[in-house]
């Protein structure tokens, strides 16, 4: 099944991405030329000795070559050299707690091995691993992918999942939270993320019940430490050397926001603006003790009348317009309670998984979302209902980056193979510049910055951007990359020839470069291939 997106999003229109163009404005580019490939497969002696080598062979190159050679893209100051990782199929992990499809499985991270990636990411979902009941954890599943991906010399980020999967963007399954959980939401609604009109979203558990002990006598901060706690003791021996990366979940799609651009049921489109999330019983008794601690006890009512609806344009409303009601003291007082219980809740999670992981060597990384539309404008306000207080004249992300900072937190960010001239003139869209202001804001902070793409990419020109915002000449650059997502396109022949020379371009820190001739005149083989067994290349597209 092919997945897409899990989390930030956008519309381009590629209507071929065999023909699409790399801008001329990018400094130093990588080209893949799109030209029939040779049909010949090369065939070692079995795939245990393909596996050892991990590497994709390259024969017969000429040196006329040279003259074909593409400008390589450069990383870092010093050549650094970035860590490709390719996400995991949403349902790696069935619903039944077991590897899903573990041949086809054993054969993908062959063929990821030997096009030279890092590692892989999983999601260790939340309704998976708890959902018999509170603190009865089943991770066979996921051992089970740990020993598959040790075997085979990778490493693994696993991403700690306390969001439901099913209601956004290329969530291809739905994986809710535990029924126990679900349960008690079922007896107190207000357990989850509320909008205005009272529609309730079960994606995550609100933030604003973080202390108090609603999950069956713990608070959801316990229930995540315990949840983490668990995954350490059943994993202590992996940690530090194959689980390398413990990403921390904390918001809907794993990231450090609210639900402010559900699209299930059509609640929301792009590029509209959103909706605040503040309106469960303990969102609002905080807003309204915030209120009377300042003297406005009308504020503390309820929030903004004038925000608008989830696929509304700022313009068409009375908060976000050029001169709304956000650049107000009452507009300021409330972006900023909004933003700063987002901050706390991050804190909090952060803390705890701090406490659990510190001495096992494993790093941890927390996501925030790319929400690029609506950047050129004043209010940002797709930003502001999503909880960062990033306006024309306040920086909202140097606060969360100097929060991960000081845990010692990889800051994990996406839409790193966008463009701003492939997004609609109308959405005032600005990736490129949304991801400048991020790699400024964690080098202020002293955080390291991590990278994915948003959509499902496999075009030269996704490719590039990502070389081009991954290096820096300023000590910024990406600690790694993870790339979006494992799935039977990645394994066409020219998507996956893409591939490989993209993650070894990575790899080299710009150094190596992948010409026309590289692509037209080397015999590249799928290392997985087995002589007698050609079904290997169909059980790893099945993914």
């Amino acid at each position: 099944m092919a997945l897409t997106l899990r989390s930030s999003t956008s519309f381009i229109n590629l209507k071929d991405n065999k023909s699409f163009k790399t801008p001329d404005d990018i400094s130093g580019t990588v080209s893949f030329a799109q030209i029939k490939p040779s049909r010949r497969l090369l065939v070692k002696n079995s795939m245990h000795e393909v596996a050892e080598r991990g590497m994709i062979t390259e024969a017969r190159r000429k040196d006329r070559s040279a003259k074909h050679h593409a400008s390589s893209v450069s990383h870092g100051q010093d050549g650094t050299k970035v860590p490709v990782y390719v996400m995991l199929p949403l349902d790696t992990v069935t619903l039944g707690g077991n590897l899903n499809k573990p041949r086809a499985m054993n054969a993908s991270l062959m063929a990821l091995k030997s096009a030279g990636v890092e590692g892989v990411m999983v999601d260790a979902w939340w309704g998976l691993v708890e959902k018999d009941g509170p603190m009865k954890y089943n991770w066979e599943g996921y051992a089970e992918l740990v020993q598959m991906v040790a075997r085979h010399g990778l490493k693994l980020q696993v991403v700690m999942s306390f969001h439901q999967c099913g209601g956004n963007v290329g969530d291809s399954c739905s994986i809710p939270l535990p029924p126990w959980v679900l349960e008690e939401i079922s007896k107190d609604p207000d357990l989850v993320y509320t909008d205005r009109s009272g529609r309730t979203n079960p994606e995550y558990i609100s933030l604003g019940c973080d202390s108090l002990p609603v999950l069956r006598g713990r608070t959801p901060i316990q229930v995540y430490a315990d949840y983490m706690r668990s995954f350490r003791d059943r994993f202590s021996g992996h940690l530090g050397s194959v689980i390398v990366e413990i990403q921390v979940g904390m918001g809907p799609c794993g990231e450090l926001r609210y639900p402010s651009y559900p699209e299930s049921n059509g609640t929301w489109r792009f590029p509209g603006i959103g909706e605040f999330q503040c309106y469960d019983k303990y969102m609002r008794s905080s807003l309204q003790a915030s209120a009377e601690a300042l003297g406005h006890m009308n504020w503390g009512n309820t929030g903004p009348h004038d925000s608008g609806q989830y696929s509304q344009f700022p313009e068409e409303t009375g908060f976000f317009r050029r001169e709304g009601t956000w650049n107000t003291e009452y507009g300021r007082f409330f972006l900023e309670w909004y933003s700063e219980k987002l901050l706390e809740h991050g804190d909090r999670i952060l803390a705890a998984a701090k406490g659990v992981f510190q001495g096992t060597q494993a790093k941890l990384s927390g996501k925030v979302a790319g929400i690029h539309w609506h950047y050129r404008t004043r209010s940002h306000a797709a930003e502001l209902t999503a909880g960062y207080y990033n306006t024309r004249n306040r920086d909202g992300y140097l606060p969360i980056a100097q929060m991960m900072g000081k845990h010692g937190v990889v800051f994990n960010f996406t839409c790193m193979e966008m463009r701003d001239g492939e997004q609609p003139e109308n959405a005032n869209c600005s990736p490129e510049g949304l991801v400048r202001q991020v790699k400024v804001a964690a080098k202020t902070a002293g955080a390291d910055l991590a990278g994915e793409n948003a959509l499902e990419r496999y075009d030269a020109g996704a490719y590039a951007q990502v070389l081009s915002t991954s290096r820096s000449d300023s000590g910024n650059s990406l600690s790694a990359f993870t790339y979006l997502r494992m799935n039977k396109r990645l394994f066409e022949e020219n998507n996956w020839r893409n591939l490989v020379g993209f993650v070894k371009s990575m790899s080299e820190g710009g150094r190596n470069r992948l010409s026309e001739s590289d692509l037209s005149r080397t015999d590249l083989y799928v290392g997985f291939i087995k002589e007698k067994s050609v079904t290997k290349v169909k059980e790893a597209a099945l993914v």
